[in-house]
């Protein structure tokens, strides 16, 4: 009684907390009621912390608040749910780090694999050193890739079963092995049949055998032995050299697979919004550098600033300026634009700090090479003022 009688006062009590009384001056803000709702969820009161999370949400929308909710919808399966406010919550903040962990889990538990990996990743990038990101990212990375795997394999297997010659070459070697075990059986029934009847009368077995014909089945017996073994391990060769075939196939398919999504990604190119959808965007046409330098073509130079705000990696920095460099000499204005609004990045500067050596050095070889070389006058003292920033 006193144990139900002390849960009821507690409840009571998260209650009134929970509610704004008309009645006093205290006003429970949008704060309060957060972190009311991380009390609950602590309790595995996951429909109250969402209940507490949403009238934080009304009261003043954050970014936190957010990816709270979604971390009880994925308590609760409302995987949909979780995966929405993840992405109201980067929204916000495009460096939340929790909201692209949580969004990573809940689109993985929808079977949106590929889209939990870029959210892992980029998770990752923001904090490198964090291992529950990195074993979030690797878990994700290797389900893909099984089940990739598996419906590749399947469909190489369904051709593999269907192949004449694959069929015709099993059931011969099927048909040899049970030829060349026949003579094996007699001898091995002949010898039972024998130590048996030696065990019953020995007399009568010496009377009855016949020298030749125990010195045939002892002659006979090695080579019924090696035929064995020639044709058994004839069999497996087939069987390795298959094996081989299918895994080159699969491969094969595995890599028209990534081409084919290539090429659907460069054709579905859109202006990105947020650092995390340009970089995924930029990942995903890796090696086609044409489909790269239409992505930031599309992208306003003057947007730059604000989409990557301060998450620009230097690794993408890098890439950036090489993909400027592709198409600097035929539009050269738009090329300074793009120049001049990447140091109005946040943190340029030490973004530029730490640039490994190579990429150091490649990136003065483009300036030297490609952007120094403009022949409009106009252009040319603008790019020598550019330089020392980079």
């Amino acid at each position: 009684t006193v144990s139900r009688y002390g849960q009821f006062k507690e409840y009571e009590a998260l209650g009134r907390m929970s509610t704004v009384s008309h009645s006093s001056d205290t006003f429970i803000d949008a704060n309060t009621e957060r972190e009311l709702g991380n009390e609950f969820f602590k309790k595995q009161r996951f429909n109250d912390a969402v209940d507490c999370y949403s009238r934080s949400i009304a009261l003043s929308p954050t970014a936190a608040a957010f990816a709270n909710r979604a971390m009880a919808y994925i308590k609760l399966k409302r995987f949909r749910d979780a995966e929405n406010d993840c992405s109201e919550a980067l929204d916000l903040d495009d460096r939340y780090i929790k909201a692209y962990s949580r969004r990573s889990t809940a689109r993985k538990e929808l079977g949106k694999l590929k889209e939990a990996i870029d959210d892992a990743e980029f998770a990752l990038r923001l904090e490198p050193q964090n291992k529950e990101l990195k074993k979030q990212f690797e878990e994700t990375k290797s389900l893909l890739q099984k089940e990739i795997l598996k419906k590749v394999s399947g469909a190489s297997l369904r051709s593999v079963d269907n192949s004449p010659v694959l069929g015709k070459s099993n059931i011969d070697v099927k048909k040899n092995i049970q030829q060349n075990l026949h003579p094996i059986t007699t001898v091995s029934s002949v010898t039972t049949a024998e130590t048996s009847a030696k065990t019953r009368n020995t007399k009568k077995i010496a009377a009855d055998s016949n020298p030749e014909d125990i010195a045939f089945e002892i002659l006979l017996f090695p080579s019924i032995l090696i035929s064995f073994f020639f044709f058994f391990f004839r069999s497996q060769k087939k069987i390795m050299d298959q094996k081989q075939k299918l895994t080159a196939s699969v491969q094969e398919l595995a890599a028209n697979a990534a081409n084919v999504a290539k090429v659907e990604a460069a054709k579905n190119i859109v202006p990105p919004t947020s650092a995390y959808q340009f970089e995924v965007d930029w990942r995903r046409l890796s090696g086609d550098r044409n489909a790269q330098a239409r992505l930031l073509k599309v992208t306003s130079p003057s947007a730059l600033p604000g989409i990557f705000k301060s998450s620009l990696s230097a690794s993408l920095l890098v890439d950036i300026i090489r993909c400027i460099g592709m198409f600097f000499s035929e539009d050269t204005a738009l090329g300074i634009e793009y120049l001049r609004n990447l140091i109005e990045i946040p943190r340029f500067e030490v973004i530029v700090m730490c640039l490994s050596s190579a990429d150091k050095i490649d990136v003065g070889r483009i300036w030297d090479e490609v952007f120094s070389q403009c022949s409009e006058d106009c252009y040319r003292e603008i790019i020598h003022d550019l330089r020392p920033r980079f």
